[in-house]
């Protein structure tokens, strides 16, 4: 059986595929809570360092989603950043 693991990647700002590189992002976080968390400081550094945006009233709405929903739910609130799901086998 497949599971899943996340992985974040900086990209452009229309999220398009061919600007998400996984040697670049190489990271990936398992699915579950402390590695949601993991995954949830990697987009705060990437924020702070000033690789992505987030609107600031966005912060709790993606914190809420990577811990307790579907990560990938949190990409439409960042720009210039995408997280996707792969399935580990």
């Amino acid at each position: 059986m497949a599971s899943k693991i996340f992985v974040f990647f900086n990209c452009n700002a229309e999220k398009s595929e061919s600007t998400m590189n996984i040697f670049y992002n190489n990271l990936t976080f398992k699915d579950t809570l402390v590695s949601r968390k993991r995954l949830l400081q990697k987009i705060k550094a990437e924020c702070n360092a000033g690789r992505i945006k987030i609107a600031e009233e966005n912060f709790a709405k993606i914190e809420e989603i990577v811990t307790n929903g579907n990560p990938v739910d949190a990409s439409q609130f960042i720009t210039y950043g995408a997280i996707r799901e792969l399935k580990c086998v």
